[in-house]
């Protein structure tokens, strides 16, 4: 026993160097990847046929496309808070479908604060965040960050538009990776341009991703307009390079760009900015005065058909046709009227009698 023992214990180093040249030829053989011949023979030939003419048919296949390695390790986590409407759920999911590097996550609760993302995207190992916030369940808010170190932007999501509600010719590769495209104002400012780098780290997809296709068949604008970004998405069609749109489509209100991530000190405020609240305000102002108005001039209207009623009972024209009455002479009476013994005159006059006699005991 102790002799098998010993022989064993001889034998596995040299095992083990089998093993290791084993698995270091495979590696070599990934790395170094050449084209593969495949030999085939038609069904309808015979055996006699291939013993006389020794023909076979070789056939080249060429190595696969992506030889590279996946590099760029950026992960984007899509989520939201509580609240949000159908068409934001939409959204989110569109998103999603579009970038293959983007991770899920469940609802935040709204009492948690917004450092919390920054646990959850640690937890989930992603340095990229897109989250959406709802408040009142009719605003809509979308904060783009780089976590943990920032920095991080604050945009109002406006006229949202899904897939499944534009339902445009577009289409496009799921997984592809698409081009950006960026209107020149992004280079003429600052804060344009550091929008411009987090969009690009954001939505580029990264190359060689194990999920993403090796395709370049659609493109996302990023164009500036009223002081907004707006989002399109549009499909290059082979053909003529012209571009059809796919969706999804919004527009971003920039409000407050921040050094930290979901917070810190604000690198840039955007001047021309107006709160949601602020802008309903200001449409009930406009609907109480024309309100106002059109109580004002129902009041007008009112005093002038007053005056008008007055002009008419006074009007001067009416005796112009009125003939005068014919004299009447005068009555004059030779005798005095008589007296008009009313009824309580004559009860009164009964009741004094009354008295009288029982006073003087006749009755």
């Amino acid at each position: 026993m102790a002799a098998r023992g010993e022989k064993r214990a001889a034998e596995r180093p040299a095992q083990i160097k089998s093993k290791r040249a084993k698995l270091n030829g495979k590696k070599a053989s990934k790395t170094g990847r050449k084209t593969k011949t495949v030999t085939f023979t038609l069904e309808n030939e015979e055996t006699s046929e291939k013993s006389q003419t020794n023909v076979i048919n070789v056939i080249s296949v060429p190595p696969p496309v992506s030889k590279g390695k996946w590099t760029n390790k950026e992960r984007v986590l899509v989520f939201s808070s509580r609240g949000i409407s159908f068409r934001t759920r939409h959204l989110m999911q569109d998103l999603k479908t579009m970038m293959p590097h983007s991770k899920a996550d469940t609802k935040m609760d709204r009492k948690d604060k917004l450092f919390v993302v920054n646990e959850v995207c640690e937890i989930k190992n992603c340095n990229k965040c897109i989250f959406f916030e709802a408040k009142k369940k009719q605003d809509l808010y979308m904060w783009i960050s780089n976590v943990p170190h920032g920095p991080s932007a604050k945009f109002l999501v406006q006229n949202v538009h899904t897939l499944a509600e534009l339902k445009m010719t577009g289409n496009c590769l799921k997984g592809s990776r698409p081009l950006l495209s960026f209107d020149p104002k992004f280079d003429m400012e600052p804060h344009y341009a550091l929008l411009k780098e987090l969009f690009t780290q954001i939505f580029s997809t990264p190359r060689y991703h194990p999920k993403s296709q090796p395709f370049v068949d659609h493109v996302l604008s990023f164009t500036i307009a009223d002081n907004r970004v707006w989002f399109r998405n549009y499909q290059i069609i082979e053909e003529d390079a012209s571009l059809v749109e796919i969706g999804p489509r919004f527009v971003l209100n920039l409000i407050k760009i921040f050094q930290g991530s979901f917070g810190g000190p604000t690198l840039y405020e955007n001047p021309h900015f107006q709160s949601p609240n602020m802008h309903r305000r200001m449409i009930r102002q406009a609907m109480a005065a024309r309100q106002q108005e059109r109580q004002m001039v129902k009041e007008i209207r009112k005093e002038k058909r007053k005056e008008d009623q007055g002009v008419l009972t006074q009007d001067v024209t009416d005796d112009v046709f009125a003939t005068p009455a014919e004299p009447k002479e005068p009555e004059v009476e030779l005798e005095p009227p008589e007296r008009q013994n009313t009824k309580k005159k004559l009860k009164l006059t009964e009741l004094k009698k009354r008295t009288l006699m029982k006073r003087k005991g006749l009755r």
